[in-house]
């Protein structure tokens, strides 16, 4: 199977999904020898700022299309493992201010790459985010950490690993069965991340339940289809082995 198939076209463009807000479908980016898509989500602040939600490959035509609509501000990696494109985004954009998930600046990778790590991100939201957001650190064993967001004029939950739904007829053949096998094909946590994501205790239960009763219309992450319809519904199905 040819590993473009694999991602969600248009690739890297901006793609309106409701008001102030775009996906930027990308990849396939290799994980570990897994071929998966990726996405960002773009938000435009009340000021026109736009503030990019785990960032995706950079290139300079991606750039241009989104500074056609504001001037990008804000690059955010929202938990331990999406900041690998960050420095290119940096280097382009050196003023623009790059926000950290907790624990990923104790990582030794990320300490090794040069990456300028800015502000880490804490659960009250900063006001240089303009009111838009509310947030939920989900904490878990191992480092884990993931920032879920609600982004509130649309109703609108940004998720990065917490929930995967990879479409196995777009997988090649290796990256299909880890799918099927670790659950990351059926629209919830998949299990690998569920043993660290238990190690947060309560914590992660109660974060789990906040992150439910926000009731989203709608769910973005990272890697697969997104929940577009029945937000709520969809979001507690996908949680509920967490909130047991």
């Amino acid at each position: 199977m040819d590993k473009l198939a694999v991602v969600y076209p248009p690739v890297d463009t901006p793609r309106p999904l409701a008001e102030n807000l775009w996906v930027v479908e990308s990849g396939p980016i290799d994980a570990m020898g897994l071929h998966l898509p990726v996405r960002m989500v773009v938000v435009r602040l009340p000021s026109g700022a736009l503030w990019l939600h785990s960032p995706t490959r950079f290139t300079d035509g991606l750039r241009q299309a989104l500074e056609a609509i504001g001037p990008i501000r804000h690059l955010v990696a929202p938990n331990i493992a999406h900041w690998t494109f960050l420095k290119s985004w940096q280097r382009a954009l050196p003023d623009a201010t790059v926000w950290a998930a907790p624990k990923l600046r104790d990582r030794a990778q990320v300490r090794a790459s040069g990456l300028r790590l800015d502000r880490d991100i804490a659960e009250a939201p900063p006001p240089e985010w303009e009111g838009a957001f509310d947030l939920a650190i989900v904490p878990g064993g191992f480092g884990f950490r993931e920032v879920a967001i609600l982004h509130r004029p649309t109703r609108t939950a940004l998720l990065t690993d917490l929930v995967q739904n990879l479409e196995p007829g777009k997988l090649p053949t290796g990256t299909r069965l880890f799918a099927r096998l670790t659950g990351a094909a059926r629209g919830t946590t998949p299990l690998h991340l569920r043993l660290a994501i238990r190690l947060g205790g309560t914590a992660a239960r109660d974060t789990a339940r906040r992150i439910v009763g926000w009731a989203p219309e709608r769910v973005l992450f990272a890697h697969g289809r997104p929940f577009l319809e029945d937000g709520a519904g969809e979001l507690g199905r996908a949680l509920a082995w967490l909130l047991r």
